[in-house]
């Protein structure tokens, strides 16, 4: 007899890093091309997924206020999209708990419009690979592919060319969110306005896309963001935390994404704690002292006869 399929799926969605990040030219379509090494890290939102059979509708719920809970969340439209995949009239309820900030360049939306999928293809029986999940995936946003190759992948075009590459050994990540969004559009827009050009890719950077396994000795003297010169100006805090963190004892530090979230890589746990404690002192600031994640996203299955709450 095969086994039931559960009802309802926990799975958790982790933030990320980008610890090399390029923006080069811009495609026809409008878009940049990106080259980016990826990492993601301990940080986590959690989805509640549960599929529903007396209902059509997709119920969305938050713990964060300032989250839309409908078609505007990339929550709801990971859903949309895998239904009318597959055609099925099912209604799917789907709580969400926030813990990675917004707006921040570390993903979180992304991430859990990855884990929407892959509970949802877990749930359904789809049997769906990591690469038709994040084909999926990219019709709702150039980081999604990513998260179905994580923890750590070379990253390029859009969003659709995800490699993945082993990084050997053990990091501690000390996220430091400024407490104020960017907005990625305008991110872009200060980006075009303020460089003379794209710079070619160094041949270091090019190395890596040769390599299958990194260390982190390899890695930390390649870190680079085109967008930290373009925020230098308008946004002051973020050097400001940089240059704390590497004065706390961090190996390097960046800007992820185009921002806000500031992030400095740590040798140890005790490290990256005591930057942690002293930084979290500093008004306004949210502070994270996080391990490199060293696995992908995984559905944790509840009882089909105790399914957990939702909304």
């Amino acid at each position: 007899m095969r086994p039931e399929r559960p009802t309802e799926i926990r799975i958790h969605a982790p933030a990320k890093v980008n610890l090399v990040l390029r923006v080069l030219a811009r495609r026809p379509d409008g878009y940049h091309d990106l080259w980016s090494l990826m990492q993601t890290v301990s940080l986590e939102d959690e989805l509640r997924v549960r599929v529903r059979h007396d209902s059509s509708e997709i119920r969305l719920h938050c713990d964060n206020p300032q989250l839309p809970v409908d078609g505007r969340n990339l929550v709801h439209r990971a859903a949309t999209a895998v239904l009318q995949q597959v055609g099925r009239p099912f209604g799917v309820d789907i709580q969400l708990t926030k813990r990675i900030p917004l707006a921040a360049g570390l993903g979180g939306g992304s991430s859990d419009a990855a884990a929407t999928i892959a509970a949802l293809a877990k749930l359904l029986g789809l049997g769906w690979s990591g690469e038709e999940m994040a084909r999926l995936g990219q019709t709702l946003g150039s980081d999604v592919p990513f998260f179905f190759q994580a923890p750590t992948a070379l990253v390029q075009g859009r969003g659709e060319e995800v490699v993945p590459v082993t990084v050997t050994g053990d990091r501690w990540i000390v996220l430091v969110n400024p407490g104020f969004p960017i907005e990625t559009r305008w991110a872009y827009e200060r980006l075009s306005q303020t460089r003379q050009g794209v710079r070619p890719l160094s041949e270091k950077l090019l190395a890596l896309t040769r390599a299958a396994v990194l260390t982190w000795e390899e890695v930390l003297p390649l870190m680079e963001n085109d967008f930290e010169a373009a925020l230098d100006s308008t946004h002051t805090a973020l050097g400001m935390i940089k240059r704390r963190l590497l004065a706390y004892g961090a190996e390097a530090a960046l800007l992820s994404g185009s921002g806000a979230t500031v992030f400095g890589i740590f040798r140890d746990e005790h490290r990256a704690v005591q930057a942690q404690g002293s930084m979290s002192q500093e008004s306004g600031l949210r502070v994270y002292a996080t391990r490199a994640c060293t696995g992908p996203l995984s559905c944790r299955e509840d009882s089909a006869s105790k399914p957990a709450p939702v909304g």
